[in-house]
């Protein structure tokens, strides 16, 4: 249940992806980082739209890690990029090439081999206060460190550290989903009288304003490997120290596990330099939006 819960909530954040990058692609380049491109965004019915798939992604994922453990969920949310690439070859109607089929299989392939080698388990353990303190100050430490780096460089650059920061903010956003399931066994009757659903909210507003000014500072092929690639790392490193989840490393499954996610990285670094994807947002100003209007006909769709 939980492999097919997390695999439909992939599917829903790459949908979300292309609806948001649509309804923020336009915005003044003077709204990065300030709440006015949240207001842009919040008059764009293509980026409402894309909202609602974002609440049923969240909804899947909860789902996801109420039945499983993060070690497990959140490496298959990276299958959100060859996702990705399908939703756009098929509204686009762009061939999918050498590329997306190789960087899709060894996405596919690399995330299979770590599960089978990991076999993750355990992940029940509630957390005291101390442990919590450790991971929070860690996460919100690096994820302003990566926001303070987006104020030198490219436009990749920039991309790529908010990229970074909003993908720590997601697996932080996952550790407290994880929080909330494992009170919620233990009755529904106190959860709202402690703080994690409430972190929760936070976490979660925060890492949508940090995914939404990595979509406008640059490139999508920065921006979205980095989440893709930093969410599950550090939600396995949390999963490990907060919930006791296992992973087994005995005989070759290290090795092999480690061969396994280089395998999955590289196939979604590779994915998110497809030219199918880096026609989202290229450093030549090619808009989504426009390049639809003169791509092949297709369903109408979002269109404000």
């Amino acid at each position: 249940m939980a492999y097919l819960l997390a695999v439909m909530a992939a599917f829903a954040n790459a949908l979300t992806t292309i609806l948001q990058r649509l309804g923020v692609e336009t915005a003044p380049a003077t709204s990065t980082m300030r709440w006015r491109l949240m207001a842009y965004a919040l008059r764009r019915k293509v980026w409402l739209a894309g909202f609602g798939t974002m609440i049923a992604g969240f909804l899947l994922q909860f789902l996801a890690l109420h039945f499983g453990h993060l070690s497990l969920v959140q490496p298959i949310l990276t299958l959100e990029l060859p996702f990705l690439v399908a939703i756009l070859g098929l509204w686009f109607r762009h061939p999918l090439g050498v590329r997306e089929w190789v960087g899709a299989t060894g996405s596919a392939a690399g995330l299979a081999l770590f599960l089978a080698l990991a076999a993750p388990s355990g992940g029940s353990q509630l957390p005291g206060w101390a442990d919590w303190s450790y991971v929070s100050i860690g996460c919100v430490g690096l994820a302003a460190a990566a926001v303070l780096l987006t104020r030198v460089g490219s436009t990749a650059w920039q991309a790529a550290m908010f990229g970074l920061s909003a993908g720590i903010a997601w697996a932080f956003t996952a550790a407290l989903i994880r929080e909330v399931n494992l009170q919620i066994d233990q009755g529904w009757s106190t959860v709202f009288l402690h703080w994690p659903p409430y972190a929760l909210a936070g976490a979660g507003l925060a890492g949508m304003f940090l995914a939404q000014n990595a979509f406008h500072a640059g490139p999508i092929t920065a921006s979205q490997s980095m989440m893709v690639i930093v969410d599950p790392l550090i939600s396995i490193l949390i999963g490990v120290f907060l919930f006791g989840d296992r992973v087994s490393t005995t005989g070759v499954r290290g090795p092999g596990e480690g061969v396994a996610l280089l395998v999955l990285f590289a196939g979604v670094w590779w994915l998110a330099r497809s030219p199918l994807v880096a026609r989202v947002k290229s450093e030549n100003e090619h808009r989504l939006s426009r390049h639809r209007h003169h791509a092949a006909p297709a369903p109408t769709m979002g269109r404000t």
